[in-house]
């Protein structure tokens, strides 16, 4: 039985959110795995998929050195961070990292960066390592509406996914990526919001897909540009 090991990080609760997507869908995932999208696919067999969670704070001195800690305690093949994008109205699979802290708002230690490098030895951007568009097929086929976000902005997401990619250029065989939830809206609506049965759904997706793309890697399942 080959084990296949995940991390997935959300952050600390949001002001103003009552319900923290990245808190309920991680949670759920940890509990339940994705059994349920797995057992009729072969790519599968023998296969065990182990998810671990941790929450982080928004705050760009202590998510990277949190989510590094865990890690280096589980020794994930896959990391994918999520966060909450309040004007979303489905998934965000996030495409690219820059190399920029440029913050329009404190962040949890009031800190408050202004155009300043993440790494200034670091090469200007990172392109993400998950299959965007086997999951982009994934939420069509469960009717789950998303979008491709050309960078994770410039607030701690991005200082965040910048780092998590910069550790895992310099590891064989580790996919990491970043995808935004939308807020929770359990009444359909054309512009704000899924509700959180589909938010996991949309979760379980995105693990289930790039844990196939990891055992069958194809770069026609990138969709980067």
């Amino acid at each position: 039985m080959k084990q296949i090991n995940v991390v997935m990080s959300g952050f600390a609760p949001y002001e103003g959110i009552d319900i923290n997507p990245c808190l309920e869908v991680l949670r759920a995932l940890e509990r339940d795995g994705i059994d349920a999208l797995s057992e009729h696919d072969e790519s599968f067999a023998d296969v065990q998929v182990q998810i671990h969670t941790v929450m982080l704070p928004v705050s760009f001195a202590k998510a990277w050195p949190m989510l590094l800690e865990t890690i280096d305690r589980t020794h994930p093949d896959i990391v994918i961070a999520t966060g909450l994008k309040r004007a979303a109205r489905g998934m965000q699979l996030e495409r690219c990292a820059t190399n920029l802290m440029d913050a329009a708002k404190p962040d949890a230690d009031n800190r408050r960066p202004r155009r300043m490098p993440i790494d200034p030895q670091g090469p200007a951007a990172y392109w993400t390592r998950l299959p965007l568009r086997s999951i982009l097929k994934a939420f069509a086929g469960h009717g789950i509406a998303a979008t491709l976000s050309s960078d994770a902005g410039t607030y701690v997401c991005n200082s965040l996914f910048y780092n998590l990619l910069n550790w895992a250029v310099t590891r064989d065989h580790v996919i990491g990526g970043f995808l935004n939830f939308p807020t929770v809206n359990e009444q359909p609506h054309p512009q704000h919001g899924l509700p959180l049965a589909q938010q996991i759904a949309a979760a379980r997706d995105v693990v289930h897909e790039t844990v196939r793309y990891y055992l069958q890697p194809s770069s026609g399942e990138m969709l980067l540009g």
